[in-house]
């Protein structure tokens, strides 16, 4: 008889495989990622509709929800997958995410506002490697299916609208990506310059990639702009043209309704900057963040663990199945 882990392994690995009819866009699926403790798992739950008490992702989870967008109309599904670890497995970022997938998926990196010298080496570890294996999945296709990558590298663009004056200065990221700034209710006592450091400066990696941004805690009405959002790539519902980018209020800016003429300049003095290498815009950002929120030492040394070992101990649990944790 299979032991449990294997059983939910084996589970893991159909579901990721069947993916989904991408010319039927009925099922989406979405991979949270982000700060470990970050509150990924409550966003999740909020989304479902669901009171259960989060419990910590050991590695990857899976759950899924119905929706219907109106009466007496098919419940669409989407997929949730969960990377839990913060950034110790980023290499589990492969297994949901497949090339007969890929057009169904989104990303939403989940980050802890209350850590700010966390917050740039968790996005930089974890964008990096899930977009390194989203382009090898279109490169792939590229030569197995030139329509479809095709196709995936026109949609990268669909959240800036051509006359945007910004259009030919941003890199999107290959699918549709949101950006989520946790436990917004501490982050709002933080000194005014230290928010505004930060604020300006999510908001330029969220346009710099195409994402959308937005900032949740507690109480739970702080989650319902996030839903709006994840409701949107999941389910299909409506997308929110409004905006909101007062630094002394929760951000809220939906994909390409930014622009770097309104983010300003890094956050530092001409000189200060003039004394600074940097190879992109991005990099001259991070130069000017770490300036005032040095990375943790702690972070820099996690080292990932190998992703067999991790599936092999205690990774994979699937909310559908009742799964559990195996030690």
């Amino acid at each position: 008889m299979p032991r449990a882990s294997e059983a939910l392994w084996e589970l893991a690995q159909a579901e990721a495989e069947r993916g989904g009819d991408a010319e039927g866009a009925a099922e989406k699926a979405l991979l949270f990622l982000g700060s470990k403790a970050g509150g990924k798992t409550t966003i999740i739950l909020r989304c479902l509709d669901r009171e259960e008490i989060p419990k910590p992702t050991l590695a990857l989870e899976y759950t899924f929800g119905r929706r219907a967008k109106g009466h007496n109309t098919p419940k669409d599904i989407a997929h949730f997958w969960e990377l839990g670890g913060g950034t110790s497995l980023l290499e589990l970022t492969r297994i949901p995410i497949t090339s007969d997938n890929i057009r169904t998926f989104a990303i939403v990196l989940v980050l802890d506002l209350s850590k700010p010298s966390e917050l740039w080496s968790t996005m930089e570890s974890l964008l990096q490697v899930t977009r390194n294996h989203l382009n090898k999945l279109i490169t792939k296709l590229g030569k197995t299916n030139p329509k479809v990558a095709t196709e995936i590298r026109e949609k990268m663009w669909n959240s800036m609208q051509k006359d945007h004056p910004d259009y030919e200065l941003i890199d999107p990221f290959p699918i549709p990506l949101v950006i989520i700034g946790s436990k917004y209710d501490i982050f709002h006592e933080f000194d005014s310059e230290m928010r505004k450091i930060i604020c300006k400066t999510l908001r330029f990696v969220s346009h710099y990639y195409g994402a959308s941004l937005v900032f949740t805690g507690k109480p739970d009405t702080l989650l319902l702009k996030a839903r709006i959002l994840i409701n949107h790539l999941a389910f299909g519902f409506e997308r929110s043209k409004s905006i909101s980018v007062d630094q002394n209020k929760p951000l809220f800016i939906p994909a390409g309704l930014d622009s770097l003429s309104q983010i300003g300049p890094p956050p530092a003095s001409d000189s200060d900057i003039g004394k600074l290498y940097a190879h992109t815009p991005l990099d001259l950002w991070k130069k000017v963040y770490e300036k005032t929120f040095p990375p943790m030492i702690s972070l820099l040394k996690e080292l990932p663990l190998h992703p067999t070992r991790a599936i092999k101990g205690h990774l994979y649990t699937c909310s559908r199945c009742g799964g559990g944790e195996e030690q």
